[in-house]
């Protein structure tokens, strides 16, 4: 195991410390959920302190008279502009989970398929349709539109918060449906997925990543290239989970601040 998987154990642990809602099957409902964390991590999880930046956006886009509305807005620019996808990365408990499945050995692993970067765009789509525009537009006589996303895609939402919720509820587990049904069969898949593929989640569907993306060439936290020293080897490009290359675009939209490049690099060119 890595620094950066000891570092994202660590914040996930921090993040999800509520340890008495695991086994009470309770959320916590005390003054940090006011507040929100960087990466996507479910509000429903029992052990969660603080809230999702996305879950938070829907609950409150509906109407621009809430100020939690600017707030989580302010949120998500503030950390973006300071890490951009170092949040992915390093900060995302369901992008931790994601990457110890592909450490799981299997025969061929995938790298790149026929229309791959094609579907990478899926995640700026789904932001705009189920974050924005639905809870918008489809709101309650208050105002609030529903959450959609968490409501009908999110596969974190179904782990950290759903499976513990039903266990230890009973009137949970008498209320349950095709929706339920529906995000255990999508999370089994991105599960499968995640041995098969690095980060099927993050590269395709996940709305919190295609915020931070936009913020990667600007971030504070971002990686240069010396190309005085570079040699051109191409091993940096050769070791990137996420199919960049950092001597072309050391700030790719897709580039979750890993550090295998910085690290591979035989002449220390990354920095």
């Amino acid at each position: 195991m890595d620094k950066r998987n000891k570092i994202q154990i660590f914040w996930a642990f921090l993040t999800n410390s509520y340890l008495v809602g695991f086994a009470r099957g309770k959320i916590y409902r005390g003054k940090l959920k006011n507040f929100c964390v960087p990466g996507l991590n479910c509000y429903s999880c029992p052990g969660a302190l603080g809230s999702c930046p996305i879950g938070s956006m829907q609950a409150v886009i509906g109407s621009w008279n809430f100020k939690m509305a600017f707030y989580v807005a302010g949120f998500l620019m503030l950390f973006g502009a300071l890490m951009g996808r170092f949040v992915c990365g390093y900060l995302c408990p369901f992008g931790l989970i994601q990457d110890l499945l592909y450490k799981i050995p299997f025969p061929k692993k995938i790298q790149t398929f026929a229309g791959d970067k094609l579907l990478r765009k899926l995640k700026y789509l789904i932001f705009a349709v189920f974050v924005v525009l639905l809870p918008m537009f489809l709101v309650d006589i208050m105002g609030q539109g529903a959450p959609y996303f968490c409501k009908l895609i999110c596969p974190a939402g179904t782990l950290e918060g759903g499976f513990f919720l039903v266990l230890w509820n009973k009137s949970m587990r008498s209320a349950l449906g095709w929706l339920y049904a529906w995000k255990n069969v999508l999370l089994l898949v991105i599960i499968l997925l995640s041995i098969l593929i690095y980060r099927p989640f993050c590269k395709y569907i996940c709305p919190l990543g295609a915020v931070y993306s936009v913020f990667n060439p600007i971030a504070v936290f971002r990686y240069r290239v010396d190309k005085k020293a570079c040699i051109n080897c191409g091993v940096c490009a050769d070791v990137c989970k996420m199919q960049i290359n950092p001597v072309e675009n050391a700030n790719h939209p897709e580039c979750i601040r890993c550090g295998d490049c910085k690290k591979s690099c035989p002449v220390k060119a990354i920095r």
